[in-house]
């Protein structure tokens, strides 16, 4: 009898790497000519990003430097959602990045439909923030992961624990 095969579905971000990425950009924010004599923060507090200059001018610059960083450290922007831009004291302005971790019931829930409606013979399963996706045969697993990879469900998705 076959064994059945799974993978999982999942949404993360390496925080790790989001660290590296914030130092990158203060780094650079700290060095370039034209943030000299600015008092412009980027803090990282658990999973948000708060971004705090003088205009929104430096603002769009300091998130455009970010997402360079994140992009060149292999972190999924697809993830960040980017609140509206607030007034702070003393004329500054900011704001708050949220990185999503994991997939949202809603998406799951969107996510089974799509496999169900494949009618492949693959079962899915929402377990918490994941989805798992097992099957007898491993081609049929691929098929799954392919019409994934087409359609967009707004998060970048990562495909572990193939076994």
């Amino acid at each position: 009898m076959a064994k059945d095969s799974s993978f999982d579905i999942v949404s993360e971000v390496d925080l790790q790497e989001v660290s590296n990425a914030v130092n990158q950009a203060r780094k650079e924010v700290s060095q370039r000519y034209d943030f000299k004599g600015s008092k412009t923060a980027i803090d990282l507090d658990g999973d948000t990003i708060k971004i705090t200059t003088e205009d929104d001018f430096r603002l769009n610059s300091v998130v455009d430097i970010l997402k360079t960083r994140l992009i060149s450290r292999k972190v999924a922007i697809r993830n960040l959602r980017y609140g509206k831009v607030e007034d702070a004291a003393g004329g500054m302005v900011r704001q708050v990045v949220t990185i999503r971790q994991g997939i949202a019931a809603d998406k799951a829930k969107a996510i089974v439909k799509d496999i169900k409606g494949a009618k492949l013979k693959v079962q899915a399963a929402i377990q918490g923030d994941r989805v798992r996706v097992s099957g007898k045969n491993k081609d049929d697993l691929q098929k799954v992961i392919a019409l994934l990879r087409e359609n967009d469900y707004d998060l970048e998705l990562q495909f572990v624990n193939y076994r």
